[in-house]
């Protein structure tokens, strides 16, 4: 029988292109997890905030952030996921890193860049989206603004996915958008949907409300963390009731065969 799967969300301010402070504030707030946790997930760029500075402040792949979240993962014993702007070769990418406790990694680069604050003139967006297994479940992992594209996130008729993940810097103002797509999204592809948003302005004096949440496949809202509130949450996600709901109501079955094209 598959385990089921815990989940920590943590929901919190971060400090506007400050990598150190970020990185000393999330120690603070992974100490504040009590008992084991499967993953826990952290907002969309992290270390700086969704910054359009790339060339000042983007690390390379193995950099600070990036070596911060093995030594958390090996330390909690636990997946730790999260957003960096990275520098690869001769681009950036706002790079989500899966990063499990033995300090192996995958990454998702976000392939739909947010245009109204310029993100596609500084950064490249990726083209592959990725599954990845974890005890025995499967996870696809994405960033903020791929939400408003259901097409990227579609699961198949053979259920290619269990969880949905978005990381993300959502603007207050667009709160009500960021919970109904969510909701959309665990209804559409029957799926556990895990969104984890910032709060706090950022350095363009931009509020964002957080609204973190986490829905299960039938669309109920399991937790949503208190608009502002900094807080850390931890849910368990049942495998079962995933695996019964989907053979009661198998509407994957008569999904649409479809090709993603560049």
């Amino acid at each position: 029988m598959m385990q089921d799967l815990t989940i920590t969300t943590i929901q919190t301010h971060l400090y506007w292109e400050d990598i150190d402070k970020n990185l000393a504030h999330f120690d603070l707030k992974i100490e504040e997890i009590v008992g084991p946790t499967d993953i826990i997930i952290l907002p969309e760029m992290f270390s700086t905030g969704f910054m359009m500075k790339p060339e000042e402040l983007a690390e390379w792949h193995g950099g600070k952030a990036f070596s911060w979240m093995q030594k958390k993962a090996f330390e909690k014993q636990c997946v730790v996921v999260g957003s960096l702007s990275v520098k690869d070769e001769s681009n950036f990418y706002n790079r989500l890193y899966w990063v499990n406790p033995d300090g192996s990694y995958q990454y998702y680069d976000k392939r739909h860049l947010f245009r109204m604050g310029n993100e596609h003139l500084h950064y490249t967006g990726g083209n592959k989206k990725i599954i990845i297994e974890y005890k025995g479940w499967k996870i696809c992992p994405l960033v903020c603004y791929d939400l408003r594209f259901p097409i990227w996130s579609r699961n198949t008729k053979a259920n290619s996915y269990d969880i949905l993940i978005y990381v993300a810097n959502w603007p207050e103002v667009r709160s009500y958008p960021w919970k109904q797509l969510l909701v959309a999204r665990a209804i559409e592809n029957q799926v556990y949907v895990v969104g984890v948003n910032r709060i706090g302005n950022d350095g363009k004096g931009i509020a964002h409300s957080g609204d973190s949440c986490c829905i299960n496949p039938k669309g109920d809202v399991m937790t949503i963390t208190k608009a502002n509130e900094d807080k850390t949450e931890t849910i368990t996600l049942s495998y079962s009731f995933l695996n019964e709901f989907r053979k009661v109501f198998p509407v994957m079955l008569d999904g649409d065969d479809f090709e993603i094209m560049d």
